[in-house]
């Protein structure tokens, strides 16, 4: 027997305060005609034993040739950083690029918004790449290293020409803790396509290679113009966005969200009517919960790679030199981020479905029931919902017109805010 339900009302877990506000704490815009050296090193060579680790085939140099700025590249709110491969033998390799990063100099964690303005104008064809990403800057007590994938990797952009109308917003990450060694294979990975023509997770989810090189000035494809590529990264999730509109929601404990059942999951939802890549987990043992510590900041292009590394083999028909250019790198402080968890004195509350009659009940316990208001929250931020009420232990909200996807109910009194999440979705 099958009941038509209106509405499917699960609560997630309990969630600390939750705002968009964010505070501008780090910048670098580019304007000085120069690399700002209290904030970047540039990266030189051919990586461990001549490997990036992603089967690229090029040499990082510090030349002019491969770093440089502009002011005059279209679209730009001013200066850009401008990251050159060319083809040309240099030492030892035909293939020459740049690579900077801020390790050793800055570095974030949880609690922060990270986000670049990017334009990568030449990157066409199979084998050109560029990438917008995250390594660990901290180490476990005891040890004078971090293995990868031990200590975690978060690649905000990946955008390679052999794939040239997506992005790839990514965790990288171990399954166990293996004593800090390298294992083939002890690598967990959370990775979601972004389509620029529709802002959300194409269908299917794996593009895959192909249609490449894009149109001239194709405005579905990422080469045609600037994006800002960030994350937003909570205690316990780390989102990824491209111009505002979130794609993937990696959570980092088992039970995030999915059930708690010891398995990495990965689904695409229907959030607010778009399609939404969410996974877990990452916290699998506790030596090391990668994405809980700090994190320093890479900008690199690459030639050739592996598997989806920068796009795959070195196609004939690619131009050089490619140059991509950075308009900004931007760090926001999320002054009130979902998923730290804080203990009200005052203030707690349970959340009672009625699934036949489109209501959302709240209880709320502890020992103070005045005046409080109730927000109905979006994952955009925006307040769906909005109810006041004094001295009432039981109230009720109509969500019977909420679409289908997950939100923040958030209640705000005299002793603090929490705040719980909760799906709306169909079921029969």
């Amino acid at each position: 027997m099958k009941l038509c339900l209106p509405l499917l009302i699960v609560c997630l877990f309990c969630l600390g305060s939750f705002a968009q506000e964010r505070e501008l704490i780090w910048e670098d815009n580019f304007n000085t005609g120069q690399l700002d050296t209290e904030y970047w090193n540039i990266e030189t060579g051919t990586g461990i034993n001549g490997d990036f680790g992603t089967g690229q085939i090029d040499r990082a140099t510090d030349r002019e040739e491969n770093i440089s700025f502009t002011d005059t590249v279209q679209g730009a709110e001013d200066g850009c950083l401008v990251i050159t491969t060319r083809e040309e033998y240099y030492i030892d390799r035909n293939y020459t690029s740049a690579r900077v990063s801020t390790v050793g100099k800055e570095a974030w964690g949880p609690g922060h918004r990270i986000v670049a303005r990017v334009y990568p104008r030449d990157v066409k064809q199979m084998g050109q790449g560029f990438a917008f990403w995250m390594m660990p800057d901290e180490l476990p007590p005891g040890w004078d290293y971090i293995m990868w994938p031990q200590g975690g990797e978060i690649d905000i952009m990946e955008y390679v020409g052999s794939i040239p109308y997506h992005n790839l917003g990514s965790v990288h990450y171990a399954w166990e803790w293996n004593n800090n060694q390298w294992a083939e294979w002890n690598h967990g990975h959370k990775g979601v396509y972004y389509s620029f023509e529709t802002g959300q997770v194409p269908n299917p989810a794996e593009p895959g290679y192909g249609n490449y090189p894009p149109p001239e000035n194709d405005p579905n494809a990422g080469s045609s113009g600037f994006h800002e590529y960030g994350i937003d990264w909570y205690q316990d999730r780390v989102e990824f966005f491209i111009d505002d509109n979130v794609y993937h929601i990696h959570y980092l404990d088992d039970g995030g969200g999915f059930a708690k059942d010891g398995e990495d999951q990965f689904a695409i939802h229907d959030i607010d009517g778009r399609r939404v890549g969410v996974s877990e987990y990452s916290n699998h043992f506790s030596e090391w919960y990668p994405f809980t510590h700090k994190m320093y900041l890479l900008l690199t292009a690459g030639v050739g790679g592996k598997d989806y590394s920068y796009g795959g083999a070195v196609s004939d028909e690619a131009e050089f030199p490619c140059s991509v250019f950075i308009d900004w790198v931007r760090v926001y402080k999320l002054d009130q981020h979902v998923g730290i968890s804080e203990t009200k004195k005052n203030i707690d509350f349970n959340i009672h479905p009625n699934t036949m009659h489109g209501k959302l009940g709240i209880t709320f316990s502890g020992n103070d029931y005045g005046a409080k208001t109730l927000n109905v929250i979006d994952m955009q931020g925006i307040v769906r919902k909005e109810l006041t009420v004094k001295n009432e232990k039981t109230v009720s909200i109509d969500i019977d017109k909420l679409a289908v996807g997950i939100y923040i109910l958030s209640v705000d009194g005299p002793d603090g805010l929490i705040s719980k999440k909760f799906i709306v979705t169909n079921a029969k």
